[in-house]
């Protein structure tokens, strides 16, 4: 239990074999995202499985999140799949064209017509490919090459500084997140929101396809900057998609875009993920470049939740040796963050019991440097509160609950354990507590932890209590090791 920050791996067919997946796993992945912008709803639903077995047999927690394609708007199919585009060279964008050639190339969004103007900079293929558009005539876009390069099938579209309407969830989307529904998945990534309405929306159709997953807003538009508060007011958690994002507003003001949205998004308790060309080097080769150390490091000193592989782990060469090396440098990065929690309480106002709880348990383990946090949690609530603040001190989510075993996998410096609460009454519970916590290495008796707990024991939401407990000292541990023979046990690594 070495790394608080996540790492969470797309899967893909580099890492969809058994083999690879169980390596993957024991490297240390703790979320694996489902990317529907390729593959079928089989080849998730085959990954999803091989991923349980592989949990079972490994005993490690793995969420599954569903990154949804949304509206990525794209150029057509062309003769050839590939033609080059010369600068200073006119180039047509056409509503109705079957197949593209040197001259033009159509649309998967025709309304893409109606939405520009003489004047405007399409960047296509990540930016790689600028155009400037000097008319629209007769549901064509007729555009002048500033800087060319080599066009192939289907590449992306973005206007410069943003300013397109295509709808944040597409039919494809909505039949997606009924696919996410029966995979039982953890977390719906929902691809391009500029708005909280989108948001809103995504939750409704999930929670009517009968899923319960976290919702997470990829901030990738230049109007969801604007939007940032209504956005994550209406989500579970953001994604710093980096690429699209880049491609609208600039690449050069993304680096302070990520860190405000990251300081946002803790100040009010929701999850954060850092994607898009973290390891993008190690597609190719076994080792990071120093400039990609650095990327993924200061992602961590931002305080993100999780950092993310794409390409890297989905169709790279070397994905395990991805998933070590960023493991790696979160290691290294985390192990110079500074430790300073007393200013944040300063700000802060509390009206919740249970939210009272996890800031005063935080508070307690800071001061006294106490080995681990315990939090028995039913719904994982506290657990977020509590990771929301660096207090140096680990935190384990003890719930009976499966969904918030594999909720909390994606939260910074909480680690989840299953502990059965059912007929027991709190001291039995607080044993058992105790001994599944010795059992993983977390502590050793003689350690204090702070543990938080709700009473009656078993109710969502009523985290009421924290006690200080010197690990060993509770009355029925004495009482048993009357009846105990002696015995060593090796703890798991």
């Amino acid at each position: 239990m070495d790394r608080s920050t996540k790492i969470v791996a797309t899967l893909g067919p580099a890492s969809s074999d058994p083999t690879t997946l169980t390596q993957l796993v024991e490297a240390g992945v703790n979320v694996v995202r489902l990317n529907f912008s390729h593959g079928t709803a089989e080849d998730h639903r085959k990954r999803v499985e091989l991923l349980r077995q592989i949990m079972q047999q490994t005993g490690r927690t793995v969420g599954v999140l569903a990154d949804l394609q949304g509206p990525k708007i794209r150029i057509g199919k062309i003769a050839g799949s590939k033609v080059e585009l010369k600068p200073g060279s006119p180039y047509i964008l056409a509503a109705d064209c079957p197949l593209g050639n040197g001259e033009r190339v159509g649309l998967d969004y025709p309304e893409l017509v109606d939405e520009v103007e003489a004047g405007a900079i399409l960047l296509l293929d990540d930016g790689r490919i600028i155009l400037d558009v000097e008319q629209v005539v007769d549901r064509e876009i007729h555009c002048r090459v500033r800087i060319g390069g080599l066009l192939s099938n289907n590449k992306g579209i973005n206007r410069q500084g943003g300013g397109l309407s295509a709808p944040a969830l597409t039919a494809k989307d909505i039949e997606d997140i009924r696919t996410a529904a029966e995979l039982k998945v953890d977390f719906i990534a929902v691809s391009f929101p500029k708005s909280g309405a989108d948001m809103l929306m995504a939750r409704n159709l999930a929670r009517v396809a009968g899923s319960k997953a976290m919702l997470i807003a990829k901030i990738e538009r230049a109007e969801a900057i604007p939007a940032l508060e209504e956005i994550m007011d209406a989500c579970d958690g953001i994604m710093v998609a980096r690429g699209d994002l880049a491609v609208e507003v600039g690449d050069a003001s993304v680096p302070a875009l990520q860190k405000r949205m990251i300081r946002m998004a803790r100040e009010r308790n929701k999850l954060t993920i850092t994607a898009t060309q973290m390891m993008e080097s190690m597609i190719t080769s076994p080792i990071p470049t120093r400039a990609e150390v650095s990327d993924v490091a200061n992602a961590v000193l931002d305080g993100t939740d999780a950092v993310m592989l794409s390409a890297e782990t989905a169709a790279g060469r070397y994905p395990v040796e991805t998933v070590e090396a960023m493991h790696r440098v979160c290691v290294e990065a985390e192990k110079s963050m500074e430790v300073s929690l007393d200013r944040h309480f300063l700000d802060r106002v509390f009206k919740r019991i249970d939210q009272s709880i996890a800031m005063a348990a935080l508070f307690a383990a800071y001061h006294l440097k106490v080995k681990a946090i315990a939090s028995l949690t039913q719904s994982g609530s506290t657990a977020l509160w509590m990771s929301r603040l660096n207090c140096g001190v680990p935190i384990y989510a003890l719930t009976p609950e499966q969904s918030t075993r594999f909720k909390t996998s994606l939260y910074r410096g909480v680690y989840p354990i299953m502990l059965d609460q059912g007929g027991k009454d709190r001291d039995e519970v607080l044993l058992e507590a105790e001994n599944l916590l010795i059992a993983q290495g977390a502590v050793q008796p003689g350690d204090t932890i702070v543990l938080t707990i709700g009473e009656p024991i078993g109710s969502a939401g009523g985290t009421n209590t924290m006690k200080l407990v010197r690990v060993g000292d509770h009355p029925e541990r004495a009482s048993a090791k009357k009846h105990e023979p002696a015995r060593s046990e090796t703890l798991p690594s």
